[in-house]
């Protein structure tokens, strides 16, 4: 299942890139990430805070990017929690100059595992309202900047 939502931000292209290509920055703008350690050039954690307000880590590698353009990340899913849910889950990042900002899109690309293959609609519709999250999250973010 794929997943992509897109906004024009009221921000150039150069400070949106600065969050997106920093993990340590998720904390700013990703719906649930308290913080974020362990960066590497290849990955980090992240320390996410569940509906039921327990933590939860969840750690990403680097997927590719093309500087100031495209940023990837997928998560290592199995032999954690999420693997009873999820098979993959991947997202990108987008960023293309717009006459008013940055014109961002983010794909959130999932795969559901055992009954929650059955449940589509349901990961369809939080994805949605996690990718609007993030897309709220980055242009408070920027404004700040």
């Amino acid at each position: 299942m794929i997943v992509t939502r897109s906004r024009t931000l009221p921000a150039a292209p150069d400070a949106v890139w600065k969050l997106v290509a920093d993990p340590r920055a998720l904390a700013r703008w990703w719906p649930r990430v308290e913080r974020v350690k362990g960066v590497t050039s290849e990955g980090w954690t992240a320390v996410l805070r569940s509906s039921r307000g327990r933590a939860v880590r969840a750690d990403w590698r680097l997927d590719g990017q093309d500087a100031g353009r495209r940023r990837a990340w997928a998560q290592e899913i199995d032999g954690t929690p999420f693997a009873k849910v999820l098979a993959e889950r991947r997202v990108e990042a987008r960023l293309e100059p717009a006459a008013d900002g940055t014109r961002v899109t983010i794909e959130l690309r999932q795969r559901g595992r055992g009954m929650a293959q059955f449940g589509r609609f349901m990961l369809r519709r939080a994805a949605r309202k996690e990718l609007d999250g993030a897309l709220d999250g980055l242009a408070r973010a920027t404004s700040r900047s």
